[in-house]
């Protein structure tokens, strides 16, 4: 059960899922460890979670994580002060939309570093201590579109199949532990991940219905306390992941590549 003795370190805790998360584990008693890019934001969402539960102690702790060495910083701070972690969740990341010859290179080689460097580099870290204690939960922020190829959005998508992959072999290394690790995989949802992409003007967000983060993240939340693999929020990206089991990859390219047209 949520003590307040167990602390959870939430990545990317300032905005969408990252914030729903920090609420979510502070209702439940857990200490919080909060990570995100800009300290102004992250003392905000510590003093709101600070006057609504005056015993959860919130440690603040800014990183870039697309920044080379940023995890082993960030890692190295919390051993620092002395923090166990019994909860880690891998949040952060962000998308880019736009052909691949025409968009930026930097940009995309920090979304590798983020999206997929950096939560091995955490997960390496922590998960270590984890199974030393036998005792402990992951979170891994993957995505619908890791079961799909998305023309427009290739390098997103392809860091979201590596975290999937990645998690389900992990998943199998732990069986015989008591740490548990669980894939989240939320499909397009009402975040500001459109609008950093600079993809808000596309089918997906004007003519679909966006997920609530709330609701993406309770149902995270609730996995990841139950133990269980893999989460696909949403009956509508249920039958979405479903379906690509059995459609072409060729067809689903072409369906996600009309869905990523700027309308």
């Amino acid at each position: 059960m949520p003590s307040h003795s167990k602390t959870a370190l939430i990545t990317g805790a300032t905005s969408g899922f990252g914030r729903e998360f920090v609420k979510l584990f502070a209702q439940d008693g857990y200490h919080l460890v909060i990570v995100a890019r800009h300290a102004d934001d992250l003392e905000r969402v510590a003093t709101e979670v600070r006057q609504k539960h005056p015993r959860c102690q919130v440690t603040v702790m800014p990183k870039d994580l697309s920044e080379v060495g940023s995890a082993q910083a960030l890692y190295e701070e919390v051993k620092q002060q002395q923090i166990t972690i019994n909860v880690l969740v891998n949040n952060a990341g962000f998308g880019d939309h736009g052909f691949f010859a025409d968009t930026d290179l930097e940009k995309e080689l920090a979304m590798i570093q983020l999206n997929i460097t950096a939560l091995v580099h955490l997960t390496k870290v922590f998960l270590k201590e984890m199974v030393q204690r036998n005792e402990g939960k992951i979170l891994q922020l993957a995505s619908t579109v890791a079961f799909m190829p998305v023309p427009k959005m290739a390098v997103y998508a392809a860091s979201k199949a590596f975290v999937l992959s990645f998690t389900e072999a992990l998943q199998h290394e732990l069986k015989d532990t008591h740490v548990t690790m669980t894939a989240l995989c939320p499909g397009a949802s009402d975040t500001d991940f459109f609008e950093r992409a600079n993809a808000e003007d596309t089918r997906v967000v004007k003519d679909t219905g966006l997920s609530d983060p709330a609701k993406v993240a309770k149902d995270g939340y609730e996995a990841l306390m139950k133990g269980e693999m893999r989460i696909v929020s949403g009956a509508k990206n249920k039958i979405q992941a479903w379906m690509s089991n059995f459609v072409p990859d060729k067809l689903l390219a072409a369906g996600m590549a009309k869905m990523m047209e700027e309308k």
